[in-house]
């Protein structure tokens, strides 16, 4: 039979490998959540458009399918839904990638709903009523739909109205670039941005002088 010293020898060895292996693991942790949390390389507007000409709306439907791309296939993928260690213990990165969506959801929300209709009597776009919805899927399913599916497919319809808005039936497809459209996105963005200057000067202590 082993001697105690044998055992007691057995579980420091066990124990040490333990630990190298803990260690170890704790390492690879650490360089994965240093990676996944590097911010992607911004692009450029003027490359997003590919030789697709001058044709109106183009940059613009580019500009969002680039941003829901990076969201979705950036280093690491799409963290926000994650339950594992280390991305469940990550925040700068699931905030940046809300940030995206929420401007995604707003620009989605602004094409379906004034610059494809030339009035607000016209039927909207039948792509991009699917891929407005798709959007606003809750951002941290990890189930049956994954919030990563549900995007992709809102993806895939701005893909179909791209399509349609590069062939050559101009009933196919429309983007009107008017003042009014714009002035209509833009009022969602001075909102959403009036919303974080609030919450960013309450995050900051006040001084008081008597």
């Amino acid at each position: 039979m082993p001697s105690l010293r044998d055992k007691m020898s057995s579980w420091n060895v066990g124990a040490r490998l333990t630990g190298i292996a803990l260690l170890l693991l704790l390492l690879l942790m650490l360089i994965t959540t240093f990676v996944v949390s590097n911010e992607p390389e911004p692009f450029t507007v003027r490359a997003e458009q590919r030789g697709e000409g001058t044709i109106v709306g183009t940059a613009s439907v580019n500009t969002a399918i680039t941003v829901g791309d990076t969201l979705l296939e950036k280093t690491g993928g799409y963290l926000s839904n994650d339950i594992m260690p280390p991305f469940v213990f990550l925040d700068d990165m699931p905030n940046w990638e809300f940030g995206a969506l929420v401007a995604l959801r707003d620009f989605s929300a602004a094409l379906r709903n004034h610059y494809a209709r030339s009035q607000s009597q016209s039927v909207e776009d039948a792509d991009l009523a699917r891929a407005e919805p798709q959007f606003n899927f809750q951002n941290d399913s990890w189930g049956l739909p994954a919030s990563e599916s549900e995007y992709r497919d809102g993806l895939a319809y701005l893909r179909s109205y791209r399509s349609r808005l590069l062939d050559d039936n101009e009933a196919d497809a429309q983007f009107f670039a008017r003042a009014d459209n714009l002035t209509a996105w833009l009022q969602v963005v001075e909102k959403r941005l009036g919303s974080l200057s609030q919450r960013l000067s309450a995050s900051v202590g006040q001084e008081r002088y008597d």
